[in-house]
């Protein structure tokens, strides 16, 4: 209903096709070297590195981040919330499940690109669904750290990540604050809800106290 949506669903769509593609294009590749058409028994180096890059680029890990906050930010608030969890799930899935073949010096340097990517570009931004973005980078980079040496843990870590990244989008669809300025004149319509607002993004930060 509006261009920039339709922008934002072009570059989503774009982005997408060209990492299942690659992740085909893998699973081709290791067929045609191994013969067995399975992604979970990958030995040669070029299927691996493909397909870490492939799922890189499905979950917006950096440096293949750039179209999350573009996209985040044509869309309105309920497909930003499935947009950061739901479509999550399946790529998570790929990864944990290939976590221990994946190329892991790739997947580090990644996951250290997308944490200081998603640190940094959250600074100086003032509309909440680009602070999103920026947290889902961030969050994604410690996920991919973290996988291939402790899969279990990432998946504690996701199912955090997606209980507060939901409760956060929820808050700010009944608050209607799509920029800092709403969310800062919230606290005369609802005191208790924008209290609770504060402690999101303390809690997806890491605040000690909070979760």
């Amino acid at each position: 209903h509006h261009p920039r949506a339709t922008e934002s669903a072009t570059k989503y769509f774009l982005t997408q096709a060209t990492a299942s593609a690659l992740l085909l294009f893998s699973a081709a590749m290791n067929a045609w070297m191994t013969g067995e058409w399975t992604i979970t028994n990958m030995n040669s180096y070029t299927p691996t590195t493909i397909l870490t890059v492939a799922l890189a680029i499905k979950l917006g890990i950096a440096p293949f981040h750039l179209w999350l906050p573009d996209v985040l930010q044509g869309l309105d608030m309920m497909t930003c919330l499935i947009l950061s969890t739901w479509q999550k799930l399946a790529p998570m899935a790929l990864l944990i499940l290939t976590s221990h073949q994946l190329n892991t010096n790739l997947l580090t340097l990644m996951a250290l690109a997308s944490a200081i990517t998603g640190g940094w570009g959250a600074l100086n931004q003032t509309q909440m669904r680009k602070i999103m973005a920026y947290s889902s980078i961030a969050h994604l980079g410690w996920m991919t750290l973290v996988i291939s040496f402790a899969p279990g843990l990432a998946l504690l870590n996701l199912m955090i990540y997606l209980l507060m990244t939901s409760s956060m989008f929820m808050m700010l669809m009944t608050l209607n604050a799509t920029n800092m300025n709403k969310l800062s004149i919230s606290w005369l319509k609802t005191p208790t809800l924008a209290a609770s607002m504060m402690a999101g993004p303390l809690s997806l930060g890491g605040l000690p106290p909070l979760s």
